[in-house]
């Protein structure tokens, strides 16, 4: 019976992700291994206990989520505390208080408020999209939203906040949102935006979002990243310039070259050929979560599936837009690539649960 589980399994999906994480940990073997072991081991850990939690949560019923609205609810109240908490409690890095330090690993909640926000509005709007076009319907599902959305903010992740708000309006606009109601939200935004600007953001943070444009008005400073991670970009090449041979990332002028710059670094040792495969593995990883999607039987499978693929897409596209300095820096993670346990145990986790739709639909 084990076995015939294992062959509904969307193999292709496993090993386009399988095939990113060697990547990832092939890149923070090279810029870490010889400065601090762990994060090579930790990884390698991550990684193992990520396939676990896939396998189990595939091999659960995905109905049963959408079934029990009371544990969704439950689990949106945990990670409402948890974001609280880490306000007071959490640990401070770079500027940002998202973090609970556990000794030898460290818990980034709004990792878990990514998934069960995806849960939370694939079982709503499920249930509702034929009523989309009534008001009541996304001023709730914008509470819900905006209340994690502005814990996080707060901490402050611009970066996850604007995760959680895109997903939002991508569930809603796969649900059925009229066409006028998406240009009301977007002014609405837009007016949110220009008072967190002149009463909210700090002057470090706005001159983050600034900087994209013209990194050499302070190239030291709020510029220095983007400028160093260009230039690893650039340096690589066609070919790279090998394994712990990039000058960048092995003397440490690229920051955070196993995290949030890891791009970069895999731009400049393994060179366009390097990116390509990445950009392969990604496209193939989207098409065949959308693929689920299309053969899902309710809506509920349908809109959780297009749920993760926004929230993996549009963290691909705003980790490599800043490490091209197409973007502002804002401390998303590269998918399946960047260091870090939180989240890539929770990528793991959706996509079990990608899987297990795929399973029962087969």
């Amino acid at each position: 019976m084990f076995l015939h589980f294992l062959k509904k399994l969307d193999w292709v999906l496993m090993v386009s992700v399988f095939l990113l994480v060697a990547i990832g940990l092939l890149s923070i073997f090279s810029t870490t291994f010889y400065h601090e072991k762990n994060y090579f081991y930790k990884q390698a850990a991550f990684i193992v206990v990520g396939f676990f939690l896939m396998i189990l949560f595939a091999a659960l019923d995905y109905r049963y989520f959408r079934n029990h609205p009371t544990l969704l609810l439950a689990l949106y109240f945990v990670s409402v505390i948890l974001l609280a908490a880490v306000l007071f409690l959490g640990k401070g890095v770079r500027g940002s208080t998202s973090w609970f330090n556990f000794g030898l690993i460290n818990f980034e909640p709004v990792e878990l408020a990514k998934l069960v926000m995806i849960l939370i509005l694939a079982q709503y709007f499920s249930l509702r999209h034929i009523e989309l076009y009534r008001l009541i319907h996304i001023i709730i599902s914008g509470i819900y939203t905006f209340v994690v959305a502005g814990l996080v903010f707060f901490q402050p992740d611009l970066g996850s906040a604007a995760v959680l708000i895109f997903l939002w309006l991508g569930v809603m606009l796969v649900a059925g949102i009229k066409f006028r109601q998406l240009v009301i939200l977007f002014l609405i935004g837009i007016i949110i935006f220009s008072i967190a600007w002149m009463v909210i953001l700090k002057p470090y943070q706005k001159q983050r979002i600034t900087s994209f444009i013209n990194p050499y008005l302070d190239p030291k400073g709020s510029g220095y990243h983007r400028i160093q991670s260009m230039i690893a970009i650039g340096s690589g090449k066609l070919l790279g310039r090998g394994l712990g041979q990039g000058s960048q990332s092995q003397l440490d002028f690229l920051p955070e070259q196993h995290t949030d710059f890891i791009f970069a670094s895999i731009a400049e040792e393994m060179g366009f050929v390097g990116v390509v495969l990445i950009f392969i593995f990604y496209f193939i990883f989207f098409f065949r979560i959308v693929k689920t999607a299309l053969i899902a039987s309710n809506n509920f499978g349908r809109l959780f599936c297009i749920g993760a693929a926004i929230v993996f897409i549009f963290q691909v596209f705003v980790n490599i837009g800043m490490n091209l300095g197409l973007l502002p820096i804002t401390g998303i993670s590269l998918p399946f690539i960047s260091y870090g346990g939180s989240n890539l145990l929770i990528s793991f986790v959706m996509l079990g649960i990608v899987q297990s739709i795929n399973v029962r639909e087969k």
